[in-house]
């Protein structure tokens, strides 16, 4: 008779006695994500981790991605008052790791780094008014924006501003961005709004193109623009200088995105810290990717996933994607109009920052129509004016709505 309890209860642990229905269902969109990384190659270094720890995060009874956290209780000897501290004290490795990365919005702030030591400003340098283009690409946001409020308002969504600002910042097409302040704003919304994100990303050669030739003419696309000039090494030192003074001066809050970025750029730009940027573009980046891409799938467990708001996170992240390569196209036509200079419209679709898989579209897209059109260095300009204007719209969110 004991052993029969015994061998009941072992078997009323296994998970084939746990699974409920909706922990299946996320582990087989584990596996999708992971199928899309392999055999698609859409996006691989990230969602093969997220589509695993997806997978992780649904199984039952191990608590993988679980964190305890303990309130303590001390007594200030200067003022008699009793403070209450939160401290993390145990739990499942992948709970840990988002914990002490995506929590403290540390992540991020890494990738961003080794994003800067990757990225050329140069094309940017050398055509500064691109940054415009970069600038209108982030209309996406705040129009998404609007729209998750409209759901709540209208459909009985249940999104507050600050899960609105969270899931409008899929329309700026970073990732990282992305998950930095989803993590400060609404943690809850986080699977989902990395989940689209980059696979927005990742689907960009095929969302981009429709969208560009709707809103540009045959004649339009072939045009030839001037070549660039080059750029110094002294302009490439101070760019990052300039920015990250700007920035600090007028939008601090931002300060914190912005500043990886330039500082990951500054050490690949001068020209005495090699060592430096290749541990940013290698190690640093591919250590971080690992334990960032676990920790959001941390967060596809199926009672955060498998909700409607889920269904409208993906459906408002495309239409900010559209939005904001739209609002991009339109300006550049307009500042083809009146620039003494040729200008391509449709390098104003790599003001999202993608980079550099939408300005290799654009160009591509170009090629199509002229043969002679090579405009993968002029949509640079804009694309990575789309990072930095990412960020600053992340900066203003969370200054607005975070503070």
């Amino acid at each position: 008779m004991e052993i029969t309890t015994a061998l009941s209860q072992i078997w009323n642990t296994t998970g084939i006695m746990s699974f409920s229905a909706g922990q299946i269902i996320m582990i087989v969109v584990g596996l999708v994500l992971i199928y899309l990384g392999i055999a698609k190659e859409f996006e691989p270094l990230l969602l093969v981790p997220i589509g695993f720890g997806g997978i992780l995060a649904n199984i039952p009874t191990a608590a993988i991605t679980e964190v305890t956290t303990l309130a303590v209780s001390a007594v200030n000897p200067e003022t008699g008052e009793t403070v209450r501290h939160l401290v993390q004290s145990s739990g499942g490795f992948v709970g840990q790791i988002y914990g002490f990365g995506i929590e403290s919005g540390l992540f991020p702030l890494l990738i961003f780094m080794g994003v800067g030591a990757l990225t050329d400003f140069g094309p940017l340098i050398a055509n500064p008014k691109t940054a415009f283009l970069g600038a209108a690409a982030q209309v996406g946001i705040f129009a998404t924006l609007i729209g998750a409020l409209a759901l709540t308002q209208y459909l009985g969504f249940d999104f507050t501003l600050a899960d609105a600002a969270a899931i409008g910042i899929i329309g700026g097409a970073d990732g990282p961005t992305a998950i930095f302040l989803a993590g400060k704003l609404s943690p809850h919304l986080l699977g989902a709004i990395a989940v689209a994100a980059y696979s927005y990303m990742a689907l960009v050669p095929i969302i981009q193109p429709p969208i560009m030739r709707l809103f540009t003419s045959p004649e339009e696309r072939t045009v030839v623009m001037k070549q660039l000039r080059p750029v110094s090494r002294l302009e490439r030192v101070l760019f990052p200088l300039a920015v990250l003074g700007i920035c600090i001066l007028l939008l601090p809050s931002a300060t914190p995105l912005i500043g990886a970025l330039m500082f990951g750029n500054l050490v690949r730009e001068s020209g005495v810290t090699d060592r430096l940027a290749r541990a940013a573009q290698n190690e640093l980046i591919n250590v971080v990717t690992i334990f960032l891409g676990l920790a959001i799938g941390s967060k596809l467990a199926a009672n955060l996933f498998l909700r409607v708001e889920t269904l409208g996170i993906l459906a408002l992240g495309l239409a900010a994607f559209a939005v904001g390569t739209a609002a991009g196209v339109l300006l550049a036509k307009l500042m083809a109009l009146v620039s003494r200079e040729p200008i391509n419209p449709l390098i104003g679709a790599a003001g999202v920052s993608a980079v550099p898989m939408a300005a290799r579209v654009a160009h591509k897209v170009g090629l199509t129509a002229n043969p002679k059109n090579h405009l993968l260095m002029h949509a640079m300009g804009p694309n990575v004016a789309g990072v930095i204007g990412s960020a600053v719209a992340a900066g203003v969110l969370l200054a607005v709505i975070g503070g």
